[in-house]
């Protein structure tokens, strides 16, 4: 059932009880101006907001959210976002309309670090928690958590990986990022740049934006190829980038030949690892995404208590180990059995969200020997 504050409670300064057909609802305010306001008792709506609709990382985020709200009474999830990642107006347009209905927590993934920041800053203003996932803001609030791969870690992994095919002698590589000006981008970016640094013998000969499309992408390639017939590796910076370069490798008879380390896991992508277009897959894991800031959110509303940032860790997948149990948990998480962190790739440390977060924020509840400092499950209102 969708509850409505009125705009009679949003100004109370007290406890206020509240009466309605679902029984009586709890608010305590806890000051104004960037405290989120507890809620001890009655329906709870959240509002998660992807960066776009329509990809399979994003779906898999909604099942994660939607698996967390399942499990707990009166919590319920909204799930809305604009249908391209590069469209920043209309995000900004749907996420003010959530604060304009006045739920009770805000979930979302910044499609552009700086404007963005803004609306986190109205956000909290309302006295709304915020709670960042895969994309932070440019600056990021100390009291806004993000729940988020570390991206910089991680893609120097891949750079690793891309060497690692290769193997000895002189390579020429290109890379494909994907939204310049996303955090999300931009941290893989220097990631992969950082890896490069330390394979001499790897040479970057192009770099070219998919824009998140997989036809741009496929262009993209094309053109890259076109350019550079002696191209040896791709590094693909996302899910639709990896489908449209592999596309274009198929058609010009290269799948296979150029070695590619993608980014997620689409059921395309896992049919690449398969049949050998691509190398091997730096894996997020939406789904805990989704599970885990959601029961963070249901945490502060119910507690004030802010959460710790989170690495959501990743997972290298290839044709060697697709078919390990631990390895399917991430490709195909169940909400009865939600995938906990973990790095299967031993080479892949697993690190805190320092990098990831500007200096001076709260460090992840992640340690770099991949013990949390305190489960998710162990918070008031949290699964079982």
């Amino acid at each position: 059932m969708r509850v409505r504050l009125s705009a009679a409670l949003a100004c109370a300064a007290a406890v206020i009880l509240l009466t309605s057909g679902c029984g009586v609802v709890t608010v305590q305010d806890s000051g104004a101006g960037g405290h989120p306001k507890v809620k001890t008792s009655g329906p709870i709506t959240l509002a998660v907001v992807p960066k776009a609709v329509g990809f399979d990382f994003w779906d898999s985020v909604r099942k994660g959210a939607q698996c967390a709200a399942s499990k707990m009474p009166d919590v319920q999830v909204q799930w809305d976002g604009v249908t391209a990642e590069t469209d920043v107006t209309g995000q900004v347009n749907l996420l003010q309309n959530f604060l304009t209905r006045q739920v009770d927590g805000l979930v979302y993934a910044a499609t552009d670090a700086k404007v963005l920041a803004q609306l986190t800053q109205d956000s909290l203003s309302r006295n709304i928690p915020v709670i960042n996932i895969d994309s932070g803001t440019n600056p990021q609030p100390d009291n806004v958590p993000v729940f988020a791969t570390d991206n910089v870690a991680a893609a120097r992994k891949a750079a690793d990986l891309l060497a690692d095919a290769l193997g000895p002698g002189e390579h020429r590589v290109a890379f494909i990022p994907f939204q310049p000006g996303t955090v999300t981008n931009d941290q893989r970016t220097t990631g992969f740049t950082e890896g490069l640094a330390k394979h001499p013998n790897l040479k970057l000969v192009a770099e070219q934006s998919s824009n998140s499309d997989p036809n741009t992408a496929l262009a993209v390639t094309e053109n890259i190829v076109t350019a550079n017939p002696d191209l040896d590796g791709i590094f693909v910076a996302n899910e639709p980038g990896v489908i449209g370069a592999t596309n274009a490798l198929n058609q010009a008879g290269k799948a296979g030949k150029i070695k590619v380390i993608g980014w997620d896991a689409s059921p395309d992508e896992v049919q690449g690892v398969t049949s050998g277009a691509i190398t091997a897959l730096v894996v997020q894991n939406p789904f805990r995404m989704g599970f885990d800031s959601v029961n963070a959110m249901v945490k502060t509303v119910r507690t004030g208590q802010i959460a710790s940032s989170e690495d959501t860790g990743v997972t290298v997948v290839t044709h060697q180990n697709i078919n390990d149990p631990q390895v399917q948990a991430i490709l195909k998480p169940r909400c009865d059995n939600p995938p906990a962190y973990r790095a299967t790739h031993p080479g892949l440390p697993r690190t805190s969200l320092a990098a990831a977060v500007s200096a001076g924020r709260r460090r992840s509840g992640v340690t770099t020997g991949g013990t949390r400092t305190q489960t998710l499950a162990s918070w008031p209102g949290g699964p079982e």
